[in-house]
């Protein structure tokens, strides 16, 4: 009787330990956001909408997420309203500029998804859309924005430009666009769901409407904020109750609210966190590099996000790959998974081929030097195999 050897694959291999570098794509709860939700669930169950004690003790969560917003956008909670997330708030940050579908919107061609489609519905609808092109270092130009202003004055309602992207990493100019917007009385909206809690507040600050997700800040899922400067009127998508003054119908949850507002305190010293972690990046890109990597985005960038392409492997494969080894990367926005198509902004930026062959590398404040080495020694395996397909 012959007993039968089963071959070892890398399914059956036992893996290592994760090493998870994603934070783009979502990060884990900090441990005091969920202590804060713990908390929370013993007295903060209720419906926040409702009157009685119950109720109010469930109100408080709410309000003290609306707060916390306000003091990081150094906006009036008051008109910061509480969402589902970044791509709600988003939703509503360019549907409140054209209540009747009127008027142009200007945009880049590197923003996130949950923009960009909604321009493109806006302008399904009757708006006018204007798309700022993306220079090959991943940056708005500014000269560009100043022109079409110059042409559109007047027609213009609202510039949309994201404080960081979420692909790059690469920091856009929003002092420069905030100025320009000011001087030709246009809105300025800007998503900075992947700048708010990592870089200093002045690098992003300024805009009439600010886009935050708790998800990114270490605090849960599910829940997010528009915070907007007094007398912008954020027209509702959906219909129904009262709830956030109308504009977001639906009951709050207030233990999400409560782990938002934890993870929102919590941000406030998360710029020098971030910093840190700025070497480890600079070394992933040099040793990623001399693999024959190519960076994409050379603009200035968020010290914890490295994009790189490989020629000769497509993006999805090459992450798949390292994932059976225990590192876990992304190949764009998470938002965007599942399809087959390259990433809008890295072919805006360099083309096709960079896009296709494109892993994003994203660190956070609890990634190691150990994770980078582990990280490191993955790539430089899975790099020496045989390329498994062209990309292009």
């Amino acid at each position: 009787m012959h007993s039968v050897m089963l071959q070892r694959t890398p399914f059956s291999r036992a893996r290592a330990r994760m090493v998870y570098l994603d934070w783009n794509a979502t990060t884990p709860l900090a441990e005091q956001v969920v202590l804060a939700m713990n908390e929370a669930t013993q007295v903060g169950w209720a419906n926040p909408a409702s009157v009685h004690g119950s109720g109010r003790r469930a109100r408080a969560f709410v309000e003290n997420a609306r707060a916390a917003v306000g003091r990081l956008a150094a906006l009036d909670p008051r008109d910061a309203v509480l969402t589902s997330g970044g791509t709600e708030a988003n939703n509503l940050a360019l549907r409140a500029a054209f209540p009747e579908r009127r008027g142009v919107l200007v945009i880049s061609a590197l923003e996130h998804p949950s923009v960009s489609r909604t321009a493109e519905a806006l302008a399904d609808e009757g708006v006018e859309l204007l798309v700022l092109p993306a220079n090959p270092e991943g940056t708005v130009d500014l000269d560009e924005l100043r022109r079409v202003l110059e042409a559109r004055s007047g027609d213009v309602r609202l510039i949309s430009v994201q404080a960081v992207n979420h692909e790059t990493g690469v920091i856009q100019p929003i002092p420069g666009i905030v100025e320009l917007a000011a001087r030709f009385g246009v809105l300025l909206h800007s998503d900075a769901v992947q700048a708010a809690g990592r870089l200093a507040v002045e690098l992003w600050r300024g805009a009439d409407l600010v886009t935050i997700a708790s998800h990114k800040l270490r605090g849960p899922k599910g829940v997010g904020a528009l915070a907007t400067k007094c007398g912008i009127k954020v027209q509702p998508v959906l219909q129904g109750g009262a709830q956030e003054r109308g504009i977001r119908p639906g009951t709050q949850d207030p233990i999400a609210c409560a782990g938002f507002a934890a993870a929102l305190d919590r941000a406030s010293s998360g710029p020098l966190r971030y910093l840190a972690l700025a070497p480890l990046r600079d070394r992933l890109e040099a040793e990623l590099s001399s693999l024959g990597g190519k960076v994409n985005g050379r603009g200035p960038r968020a010290p914890h996000v490295l994009n790189v392409s490989f020629a000769g492997w497509l993006g999805p494969e090459l992450c798949a790959a390292v994932d059976l080894e225990g590192v876990c990367v992304s190949s764009g926005a998470a938002c965007s998974a599942g399809t087959a198509d390259p990433s809008p902004v890295l072919t805006a930026m360099l083309g096709v081929e960079r896009a296709r062959s494109a892993v994003r590398i994203s660190l956070g404040d609890a990634t190691t030097e150990l994770d980078i080495v582990e990280a490191l020694s993955v790539f430089e395996r899975v790099l020496a195999r045989a390329r498994p397909s062209r990309a292009g």
